[in-house]
């Protein structure tokens, strides 16, 4: 069975943990060697947004246009930052959006 890994804040894990995901909550400073981790864990793995905020980008990057393990990132439940807009970047890329 594909394994799901999610790493963002405690109470969002208990969730994930619940739903039978492997979660990993990372302290300060930790989000990257949590993300290495993850990667080598499941098929999907899934990052908070406020953890990816604390990534290095290219690496989130690196790891966000691997084929395995599929990763994404999540909205928080705290609110503590914003999931990125995928909508608008995509369109951004086809050229239908200019970026500021």
């Amino acid at each position: 069975m594909p394994r799901v890994v999610y790493l963002g804040d405690a109470v969002s894990a208990a969730g994930y943990r619940m739903a039978g995901a492997t979660v990993r909550t990372p302290g300060a400073g930790e989000a990257g060697q949590a993300l290495a981790w993850a990667l080598g864990q499941g098929a999907l793995v899934l990052v908070s947004a406020d953890v990816a905020g604390q990534i290095d980008e290219a690496e989130l990057r690196r790891a966000q246009l691997a084929l395995q393990p599929l990763l994404l990132v999540v909205p928080d439940l705290i609110g503590g930052a914003a999931a990125p807009d995928l909508a608008a970047r995509l369109r951004a890329q086809l050229g239908m959006e200019v970026t500021p």
